[in-house]
């Protein structure tokens, strides 16, 4: 790894590069790989805004490089979802998959011209923001979130202005849709795309921007995936057979007679531990009747509350299909949203998923498969240990580095 011009350690440089060969060997031009291997690092290493620019500044490339890193992200033509598939398949190989789980991201921009940008309340802050709205998928080993595949929300003008999309290069099937339909894809890809990946359940949040939580707790049930969705307290669902009852999960938990309650301790703010009130009905529910007439298999359910602890808050409420799982695991796999959200707050901060400058549907999903795969490899291995190299040293790395790379940005990427 002479053109960057630091001294690696044998360690680090052999796994850097064998991440990249598992990871990007669906790049099959070498010059893909190379640049993949420099924004990589990039990320990894550039302080504050992760920029072509900066991140060519950061480190001792050449002058071209920057346009070299802007190529390779907004230009080149490489396929980011067989790059994303091996990246799972990485992660599976070194960490447990624990659970799947969904999250959005943010990301403020200014003027209209970024693909997808639209106003949008942000429900964190109660502003409304300009912005772009990704929908990420993440691999949860129990500790970490992964962040593994992404999808773009398309909607308002991105979604019927020819123009827009023309010149965002938006692929036809690049269509505005729910919520509940980015989950679905995420399900089927996770399940038909990639076989191979262990089975695990899926934990979701379906009380934010989800019109539709019935029709997707149906979608998972008719491809048999287990679930734990946390749901409105207006959720509705049928009790009992073979005239079922129509109530809500909120109505279900106020019936003392029906609930089951459980304590379960939890470390306190001040160090010692807290007990933590769960109820759990005591029977099974199934969906809807919309949801129901979905899934094929009519599943039952089970139902927890945890109320709050001094009535300030709502209670929250799970639906979930692991019925002969405890409660104390059932709510361990619902805290994979909070490593999730976590996650997304890191990207920000100290991965650049903020910092996409280009404007193309394409270069969107290039810089978010580039982000997801530093994350992995920082999470999975650390920063690799580069110390400065001497000015002599920085000088010879530098002229070989203008040889390794010289032309590759003019050329173009494309496959």
């Amino acid at each position: 790894m002479s053109s960057l011009g630091v001294r690696v350690a044998a360690g680090d440089r052999e796994r850097i590069q064998k991440f990249i060969e598992g990871v990007f060997n669906p790049l099959h031009r070498a010059e893909q790989r190379r640049w993949a291997r420099e924004y990589l690092w990039g990320l990894l290493h550039t302080p504050g805004k992760k920029t072509p620019r900066r991140m060519a500044e950061a480190g001792p490339l050449p002058a071209g490089a920057a346009h070299g890193l802007h190529q390779f992200i907004n230009s080149s033509t490489w396929a980011w979802e067989p790059v994303r598939r091996a990246l799972a398949r990485t992660l599976a190989e070194h960490r447990p998959v624990y659970a799947w789980t969904v999250a959005d991201v943010l990301v403020p921009k200014q003027g209209e011209h970024s693909v997808g940008v639209h106003r949008r309340l942000d429900q964190a802050t109660g502003r409304v923001v300009n912005c772009q709205r990704g929908v990420g998928l993440f691999l949860a080993t129990g500790t970490c979130c992964f962040p593994v595949d992404w999808s773009l929300v398309l909607d308002g003008a991105w979604d019927w202005d020819d123009l827009r999309r023309r010149r965002a290069r938006i692929p036809e099937a690049e269509t505005g849709r729910p919520v509940g339909a980015f989950v679905l894809g995420f399900a089927a890809g996770v399940t038909v795309a990639q076989p191979q990946l262990p089975k695990a359940p899926w934990v979701l949040n379906l009380t934010q921007r989800c019109d539709d939580a019935s029709g997707v707790m149906a979608g998972l049930a008719r491809r048999e995936l287990d679930f734990v969705c946390e749901v409105d307290p207006g959720q509705i669902v049928l009790v009992g057979r073979p005239a079922p009852r129509v109530t809500t999960v909120g109505e279900l938990l106020e019936e003392p007679h029906a609930r089951q309650p459980h304590v379960l301790m939890r470390p306190s703010e001040q160090g010692g531990a807290k007990a933590v009130r769960v109820n759990v009905y005591t029977g099974t529910v199934r969906l809807s009747q919309r949801g129901a007439a979905k899934d094929g298999v009519s599943r039952t359910y089970h139902v927890l509350e945890q109320p709050s602890a001094d009535g300030a808050q709502p209670a929250r409420y799970w639906i979930t299909s692991l019925m002969n799982r405890g409660v104390e695991e059932v709510l361990a796999l619902a805290r994979s949203q909070i490593t999730a959200r976590a996650t997304v707050v890191e990207l920000g901060e100290r991965f650049g998923v903020l910092d996409f400058e280009g404007r193309s549907f394409p270069g969107w999903h290039h810089h978010m498969t580039m982000v997801s795969a530093a994350y992995a490899y920082r999470q999975l291995y650390g920063v690799p240990g580069a110390v400065p190299a001497p000015a002599a040293r920085r000088s010879a790395a530098r002229a070989d580095a203008a040889g390794c790379w010289a032309g590759a940005g003019a050329k173009g990427l494309g496959a």
